[in-house]
Parts: C-alpha cells; sequence; structure tokens
C-alpha cells in the first residue's frame, strides 16, 4: 500500500501542480502526517518536492521533474 500511495502523491503532483497536504490526505484517505511523512520520503529518495507557504501554497515539483 505504501508504494502505491508514494506513486500516487507523484502522478497527482505531476497532473495538479501544487497541491496542499491536505487535498492529498483526503484523496488518499490518510492523515496529513501520513502525507507529511511520505513527502519527506520522496524528497529523501531524491525526487524534488518542495512546499509553498501561505496562501495558494501547497506542495509541487520541481519545473521540468518527469517520473
Amino acid at each position: 500500500m505504501r508504494a502505491s500511495r508514494l506513486v500516487s502523491i507523484l502522478l497527482i503532483l505531476q497532473a495538479r501542480g501544487i497541491v496542499t497536504a491536505a487535498e492529498l490526505a483526503e484523496e488518499l484517505e490518510v492523515s496529513v502526517r501520513t502525507i507529511y511523512r511520505d513527502l519527506a520520503d520522496l524528497g529523501a529518495a531524491g525526487v524534488p518536492v518542495y512546499g509553498e507557504r501561505g496562501e495558494g501554497g501547497g506542495y509541487q515539483l520541481l519545473d521540468g521533474y518527469r517520473t
């Protein structure tokens, strides 16, 4: 389940651009804390995921990154 969730996060980020942790958690039916852990693990694995704070912020992949 975890590996498929990480792939799902990547696909969602590629398709939508900026997505909040709450949106990911709701769509994937897990807690926001689980999403934070998954995003940290993706970053540790070399996936260029970064967060934007504030209004209109969320998580996104570095421009040009392809899975």
